[in-house]
């Protein structure tokens, strides 16, 4: 039976800040690891991170595939590792850390996403999180719908609370979520293999995730790679598009609204942002966001999400014609359809053929004789 932590009373939402500080920086493959560096000073992540506490860095596996844009690239690793080991954050107490899915393995991902290396090379050992203890934590804060989908309790990693934890997510579409960033990389890490129970609800439980974070953790930071971006059916299914840009903040909502607002989203108009702001829980108004760095008020990549085969059939499950089906394949022992349809598109027939392709084409580029070097 898994330990259960009872959480200290929660914290009234403060009041949100009139203001948030995102920056978001040019770069090009020379110059990427002291452009890390950069981006992560002007968002002055120094203020927000201890030197002398443990820190979580939560990576972004998205396939254990590389897929370009899909995960955390290597150099994104590096570039963080290589600026918090320079000014003076102990390796020992700075902990890697990726969840698996249904369809992730988190140790091959490490390997194929080239993270691995980068890591060894830093002294850093990769912890994935099917490997550490979890436990059930109860929350004090008004969830909206987390405790309704796991009413016996929502299991945590064990190593999370009191942690301050960095975000490593990248520029991307998500068919479930519409964007996925900082907020969504949370929901990797906070939730075990059956969070797919939560697609259903996803908007609503990325809010829930900021609620949990604010509990669980002292500080958040965020470090978000868009020196290739995921344009169309993301996660994975995605067209890779170049774009040179790196984006950091203390603020996990104002980080994705102007990742949305750079993929030519309105940020108001993506629910779990616009709730997340309604509710205190950071800024997603562009207008109440201060840039700093490079000028980038005027790009606009023209995206647009669209939902993979696998994305339509799920939520044509849950919210669509086959609603009535819902429980017997997704709440049963029949269940076991889902990852192997998945891996089958995926794996199977997208990847060798339109992924081959596309990545074929991203290794043609800068980026791609980069990752060729890690």
């Amino acid at each position: 039976m898994p330990l259960v932590i009872d959480a200290p009373a929660a914290p009234e939402t403060p009041p949100r800040p009139r203001t948030a500080r995102v920056a978001v920086v040019r770069t090009r493959p020379e110059t990427v690891l002291e452009d890390y560096a950069r981006v992560m000073d002007l968002a002055g992540y120094r203020d927000v991170l201890a030197r002398d506490r443990e820190t979580l860095l939560k990576l972004n596996l998205s396939w254990t595939k590389y897929f370009p844009a899909c995960s955390s690239q290597p150099w994104q690793v590096d570039g963080v590792v290589s600026k918090m080991l320079a000014d003076g954050f102990d390796r020992a107490r700075l902990v890697p850390v990726e969840n698996r899915t249904v369809v992730t393995d988190p140790r091959k991902g490490c390997r194929n996403n080239r993270w691995e290396p980068v890591l060894t090379r830093h002294g850093l050992t990769f912890m994935p999180l099917t490997e550490v203890d979890w436990q059930v934590y109860r929350f004090k804060s008004p969830l909206l719908k987390l405790n309704d989908i796991f009413p016996e309790g929502i299991q945590i990693p064990a190593i999370y609370p009191g942690r301050q934890i960095v975000h490593l997510p990248t520029v991307k579409t998500h068919g479930h979520a519409v964007m996925t960033g900082s907020v969504k990389n949370s929901f990797g890490g906070l939730l075990r293999e059956v969070r797919h129970y939560a697609h259903k609800y996803m908007h609503e439980v990325l809010v829930d995730l900021l609620y949990m974070q604010r509990e669980l953790h002292p500080a958040v930071f965020t470090v978000m790679d868009g020196t290739v971006a995921g344009d169309g059916a993301g996660p994975r299914t995605m067209v890779p598009r170049v774009k040179n840009l790196l984006l950091a903040a203390a603020d996990s909502l104002a980080i994705d609204a102007i990742a949305s607002k750079l993929m030519g989203f309105d940020p108001l108009s993506i629910p779990f942002l616009r709730m997340a702001h309604e509710r205190g829980l950071g800024i997603a108004d562009p207008r109440d966001i201060e840039l700093v760095g490079d000028d980038v008020s005027h790009e606009n990549f023209g995206f647009t999400t669209r939902r993979s085969f696998v994305i339509w059939g799920d939520q044509m499950i849950r919210r669509g014609f086959l609603r009535p089906l819902e429980r017997l394949l997704l709440h049963s022992p029949l269940v076991v359809w889902a990852p192997f349809a998945s891996n089958v598109y995926h794996d199977a027939l997208w990847y060798p053929t339109v992924g081959r392709a596309r990545i074929g084409a991203f290794m043609r580029t800068e980026w791609g004789q980069l990752f060729r070097k890690y």
